[in-house]
């Protein structure tokens, strides 16, 4: 009897269970984890310096939640105590106090049909990317931008979408559309037709915000290839230019062609509570493998009652609070301190001869690299020579190469010593 792996036989091995191979395709570790190796290796080696290590690499937020979000969260508790007002289960589509909240607020109040039934509540936008490709076919031509949020591409991989990765890291399969200076990092619509089109505004990681006239030029694009645009509005809330778009339903005919992702982690703060929303509009359609058009949103709902519980009663009363009009004026607070870091960080890495994008309508500075210097070694200079953590460029594609990302979600003291720190380091 022959045996395929030692003391297994041969049928038994064919019995075996397998793995998704997909996943052997994923090049290193993701991104933010493989910076926590990196930054963790240095702090054990260094411990003096390591109590100086600020951190502006991953974009987690640092100051308290809102008052109102904090009240809310008590009351909510309170209510949990008591048999009356217990809750145990939830919609898994969320709440109706809070989908009402957020439909009229983030969407009529500015003139935008989405109804309330059109808003899924959900514990991230991260994970709503993700799990929006359980409703899309495996046939679709994907267009990503270059460089890129990682977990665009990550799961798209993950799912099987993509052939293997090349030498510089680029999957096969996937549509890359260049984002550089040139084009001030948003990207035009190809020449080729594609199905799927990832769009960031504002963008993660350059900080650059898609103009009106950009977004009408994606949505037709769209219309006309019968594409679905996935808008990640994560950072829309930082926008500060009333020129500037904060939805893609803002352009007409994008209800047809569009699902949006919003998140409160970042203008509430709750990167630890955890609460997002997806909108999925009712007349958005996408086609069967038989050429039958179907409408996306039963199945989203579907999707979503199948592998998701709801966010807790907690949390959403949270997220509900951050609309009353205290709660509006703390998230202001919130976003001009974090925008007033960003200023700082833009003025201390101009000042060091840096060439510097992003920091106007996004919490991010996009940051090119001297000349000869490549984004990992910036990463490895900044580390080891100012104790401060950024990302580089590359992490985010090969059109990061050139560059790093600095976070300005920091304390104003933090943000300050950063900007003095990059002016310190003799790049050249």
């Amino acid at each position: 009897m022959t045996t395929g792996v030692i003391g297994v036989t041969h049928d038994e091995f064919l019995n075996m269970a397998y793995l998704n191979d997909n996943y052997l395709k994923l090049k290193a570790g993701y991104l933010f984890p493989e910076i926590g190796r990196r930054v963790k290796a240095f702090c054990d080696a260094n411990p003096d310096a390591a109590k100086r290590v600020i951190r502006c690499g991953i974009g987690d937020v640092t100051e308290p939640l809102p008052a109102a979000a904090i009240a809310a969260l008590h009351l909510a508790v309170d209510e949990m105590a008591q048999r009356d007002t217990f809750r145990g289960y939830g919609p898994e589509q969320g709440y109706e106090f809070l989908r009402s909240a957020i439909a009229a607020n983030d969407y009529r109040a500015h003139g935008l049909d989405v109804a309330d039934d059109e808003i899924f509540v959900s514990d991230g936008s991260k994970c709503d990317c993700g799990a929006i490709l359980d409703i899309l076919g495996d046939q679709n031509r994907i267009a990503i931008t270059d460089p890129v949020y990682p977990v665009y591409v990550d799961t798209n991989v993950m799912t099987g979408h993509t052939g293997d990765a090349d030498d510089s890291g680029a999957y096969g399969g996937l549509v890359y559309l260049p984002c550089t200076a040139q084009n001030g990092f948003i990207p035009e619509p190809p020449q080729e037709k594609v199905d799927v089109i990832y769009l960031c505004s504002p963008n993660n990681p350059t900080g650059a915000v898609a103009s009106r006239a950009q977004l009408e030029a994606w949505v037709r694009y769209a219309t006309a290839n019968r594409a679905i645009i996935l808008f990640d509005a994560a950072y829309e809330a930082y926008i500060s230019n009333p020129a500037i778009p904060h939805s893609i339903y803002e352009i007409p005919g994008a209800r047809d062609c569009a699902i949006e992702f919003r998140s409160f982690s970042k203008n509430g703060g709750f990167t630890g509570v955890r609460c997002a929303f997806t909108v999925v509009p009712k007349t958005l359609q996408a086609r069967t493998t038989a050429g039958e058009w179907r409408p996306l949103h039963p199945l989203w709902n579907r999707r979503m009652s199948t592998k998701f519980n709801g966010v807790s009663y907690l949390v959403q009363r949270a997220a509900e609070a951050l609309y009353s009009k205290d709660g509006q004026a703390q998230v202001r607070q919130l976003i001009a301190h974090y925008m007033g870091n960003a200023k700082v960080l833009v003025a201390g890495a101009r000042a060091a001869g840096l060439t510097v994008f992003g920091g106007e309508n996004a919490p991010y500075i996009w940051v090119g690299a001297p000349a000869g210097i490549t984004s990992w070694e910036a990463f490895d200079r900044m580390l080891n020579e100012a104790n401060v953590v950024i990302t580089p460029g590359s992490g985010f594609g090969r059109n990061g190469e050139g560059y790093f990302r600095v976070s300005s979600f920091n304390s104003r003291s933090n943000a300050e010593e950063v900007a003095r720190r990059i002016q310190t380091l003799k790049w050249r």
